[in-house]
C-alpha cells in the first residue's frame, strides 16, 4: 500500500508539472520518494527482524547515520515547502505538515524510538491527504477545470508595483483587437485626437471632418501653424474615385510607391471634399498643395476605412525625435489625446520620405524630406517610371 502511494504521488507529481504547477510538482516528487524510501525501509525491517519487532529499525550502530541524515535533510526541504505550499492551496499546505510529521517519524524510527500508535495516526492522516491531493491534481488535470476543491491560499503575497501602478491617462485598446480599433475610430469620429500606428513612426490622428480636431493637434505638439498636416487614405482607389486632374506619369508613380513610406505632395482642389476631407479642407495642407499618402499597414488600413481620410502629423512634441513605441506616445501626449492605439514598436525609427510631385510633368519631382525610404531609391523609381 505504501508503495502504491508513492507511486499516485509520483504520477500526481509529472501531472503538476504539464500543468507547470512546479511548485505542486516539486512537492509531489518530493513526497513520493520520501514516502517510497520509508515504506522500503519499514518493509526490510519487518522482513529482517519478523512481526515482533517489525516497527523498530533493526540495524547495527554506525549503519544509521545515513538514514538519520536523511531524515534531517527530508525535515529542512520539506519546511521550505510548507512556506511556498501556504500560498498556493489549502490541500497542499495540510500535505506538506503531514509529511513534516511523516519526517519526524521516520527520523524517530532511525533512532528506534518510534511508538507504533504514533506512526499509525501520521501514516492514516498522511494517507488521506495524499490521495485527495493526488485524485484532486488527477481530475482537475484530466478535465481542466476544478473538480475537486484544493481551498484557498493560507496568505497571497502583495501586489507588485505593475499592478499598483497609476492608470493611463487615455484610452489605451490593442491594435490586434478588433474592438480596439472600433474604440479609436469612434472617438475619432467624434472628434477626437489620438496616437495610432503608421508603417513608419507613431502618429497623432484626427477626422478631417472636424476641424477642431486638427486644430487641437496643432496645440498638442506646439507645431508652427505655418506647418500643415497631410492626410492620410487606405488606398489609392479612394483617389481615382474623386477624380484630381493627376496626370498619367503623376499616377503611375504614386502606383509605384503607394502603399508605402512614401508621401506625395500634389495640387490642392476641389476634388478632396469628394475625398471625405469634408470641413477640414481648409485645415489639411497649404493653400496650393497636400501631401497624401497610402500607409503600409493593415491595422491602419482598417482604421482609415472606418473613419474616412485623417489628418496626420508624427506623434511627438515639436522638434523632438519620433516616437517609435505606443509607451512613448502614452508617456510624452497621452495626458493632452483622448486614445492611443496600442502596437508595440514601429517599423521604422524615422518618419516617411516627403516627395514634391506639383511639378512632376515640367520639371520632375523634389525631395522635400530624406525620410526612412532613401532619396536615391525615390529618384529611381521616378526615373523607372519616366522612362517607362
Amino acid at each position: 500500500l505504501i508503495l502504491i502511494g508513492g507511486f499516485v504521488q509520483l504520477l500526481a507529481g509529472f501531472l503538476a508539472f504539464r500543468k507547470y504547477d512546479h511548485l505542486g510538482g516539486a512537492a509531489f516528487l518530493t513526497f513520493s520518494a520520501l514516502w517510497s524510501s520509508y515504506g522500503a525501509t519499514r518493509i526490510m525491517v519487518a522482513a529482517c527482524a519478523g512481526p515482533v519487532s517489525g516497527h523498530l529499525l533493526d540495524i547495527g550502530v554506525g549503519n544509521t547515520e545515513g538514514f538519520t541524515a536523511g531524515s534531517v535533510a527530508f525535515l529542512v526541504l520539506n519546511a521550505f515547502l510548507i512556506i511556498l505550499a501556504s500560498s498556493f492551496n489549502m490541500v497542499l499546505l495540510c500535505v506538506t505538515l503531514a509529511m513534516e510529521l511523516l519526517s519526524v517519524c521516520f527520523l524517530l524510527f532511525t533512532l528506534e524510538n518510534l511508538p507504533l500508535p504514533c506512526e499509525i495516526v501520521v501514516l492514516s492522516i498522511f494517507s488521506i491527504l495524499c490521495f485527495y491531493g493526488a485524485t484532486a491534481s488527477l481530475a482537475n488535470c484530466m478535465f481542466g477545470k476544478d473538480l475537486l476543491m484544493m481551498g484557498p491560499p493560507l496568505f497571497t503575497a502583495g501586489s507588485s508595483k505593475k499592478d499598483t501602478q497609476d492608470p493611463p491617462p487615455c484610452v489605451c485598446p490593442k491594435s490586434h483587437r478588433t474592438s480596439g480599433l472600433r474604440t479609436i475610430a469612434e472617438l475619432l469620429n467624434m472628434g477626437a485626437v489620438c496616437g495610432v500606428p503608421t508603417d513608419t513612426v507613431y502618429a497623432l490622428a484626427a477626422s478631417c471632418k472636424h476641424p477642431q480636431a486638427i486644430e487641437k493637434v496643432y496645440r498638442i505638439k506646439d507645431r508652427p501653424q505655418e506647418k500643415p498636416i497631410c492626410i492620410f487614405i487606405s488606398n489609392l482607389d479612394q483617389l481615382r474615385a474623386a477624380a484630381p486632374p493627376i496626370s498619367p506619369l503623376l499616377w503611375e508613380f504614386m502606383e509605384n510607391v503607394y502603399p508605402g513610406g512614401i508621401g506625395c505632395i500634389i495640387q490642392k482642389g476641389e476634388w478632396l471634399k469628394k475625398l471625405g476631407v469634408g470641413a477640414g479642407y481648409s485645415r489639411v495642407g497649404t493653400q496650393d498643395s497636400i501631401m497624401i499618402r497610402v500607409p503600409d499597414l493593415t491595422v491602419l488600413v482598417h482604421l482609415i476605412d472606418m473613419t474616412g481620410p485623417l489628418a496626420i502629423t508624427s506623434a511627438n512634441p515639436s522638434g523632438e525625435v519620433d516616437s517609435t513605441h505606443h509607451d512613448m506616445v502614452i508617456s510624452r501626449l497621452g495626458h493632452k489625446l483622448e486614445g492611443v492605439l496600442c502596437d508595440g514598436e514601429s517599423d521604422e525609427v524615422v518618419a516617411s520620405t516627403v516627395v514634391n510631385c506639383t511639378k512632376i510633368d515640367e520639371s520632375g519631382i523634389t525631395i522635400v524630406r530624406e525620410g526612412c525610404i532613401p532619396a536615391g531609391k525615390v529618384m529611381q523609381i521616378f526615373e523607372r517610371v519616366k522612362n517607362r
